[in-house]
């Protein structure tokens, strides 16, 4: 059976960033502008497109991942061990939650939110290596739900499009695993293995579904962002990119057809950076096929 045919331009570094570890990317169709972090850099950026303005906010812990609030200015971030809450515009910060029952050499990582406005993050090993992390789920009403243990580097999640299937990254086991997912209740079951990559294609990191349902995945150590069928995990797409630690995906732009890339420029040498000197920026690319609105915090 042929691939269908998904027509990409060249991808362009929009922000020379040199970001540790890029993540948390998030298009704004309310500002049109797009929001991502440097995990370990402990900052948050935002750049608009039209205007090429680039606006950054740092702060005292690590910074991890992002949703817009549906009302207001504010934006729903995850910390190193706390939810809160931000106001760009204010420079203020405050706490909405801290999980009980962590263990103390954990950070949280990626996470996004789902259509019913409820926040699901996973926290990790700091150091990448024990699987000590967990996959929680915090409600706008104030509720936290943890729904997974043992994991090892969370990243993801994504939704399949009639939100039935709930698909999340465990990097360090290089597998993305589905499952069963009540969109009412905000429950999973039935955890399989959806993907595991090819060995040298590197590990699965974050993930977005666009328009048609196609699973949209960042390649850490792969060079690479895929597409693939949501059902069986072939895959319809590839676009190389020229750095090796690939971290995120989002759709933006008015339209929705610009794949926006977050990478990590990490530790790596003065020999790795002279190969890969973009290491750590944003990227865009123009694509024919379009992607979803990201969901708000409390909508």
């Amino acid at each position: 059976m042929s691939r269908p045919t998904i027509a990409a331009g060249a991808p362009r570094c929009v922000w020379d960033v040199g970001a540790r570890l890029g993540e948390g990317v998030v298009w704004s169709p309310r500002r049109q502008a797009l929001y991502f972090v440097d995990i370990l850099g402990r900052r948050l950026h935002r750049y608009t497109p039209a205007t090429d303005a680039q606006e950054s906010w740092t702060f005292d812990e690590e910074i991890s991942a992002l949703a817009e609030h549906a009302r207001g200015n504010e934006l729903f971030v995850t910390l190193r061990s706390r939810f809160a809450a931000f106001d760009p515009e204010q420079d203020a910060l405050r706490t909405l939650h801290v999980p009980r029952g962590e263990h103390p050499n954990n950070r949280f990582n990626d996470g996004k939110c789902d259509a019913h406005g409820r926040f699901w993050a996973g926290s990790t090993d700091f150091a990448c290596s024990a699987a000590t992390g967990a996959l929680y789920r915090y409600d706008p009403d104030g509720r936290c739900t943890r729904h997974h243990e043992n994991v090892h580097i969370a990243n993801g999640p994504t939704w399949s499009l009639d939100q039935r299937t709930f698909y999340f990254t465990e990097t360090g086991r290089g597998t993305i695993y589905a499952f069963d997912f009540d969109a009412d209740r905000g429950t999973l079951a039935n955890r399989r293995v959806w993907l595991r990559l090819a060995d040298g294609d590197g590990d699965p990191d974050g993930m977005t579904t666009d328009a048609a349902g196609r699973i949209w995945i960042a390649h850490w150590n792969g060079a690479c962002v895929t597409a693939h069928d949501p059902a069986d995990g072939r895959e319809l797409a590839r676009i190389a990119l020229p750095v090796r630690h690939v971290t995120n995906v989002a759709f933006g732009g008015a339209d929705l057809r610009t794949l926006y890339v977050t990478s990590a420029r990490g530790d790596l040498d003065a020999d790795a950076l002279a190969i890969q000197p973009l290491a750590g920026g944003v990227f865009a690319i123009d694509l024919d096929v379009k992607g979803l609105a990201a969901n708000t915090f409390g909508s």
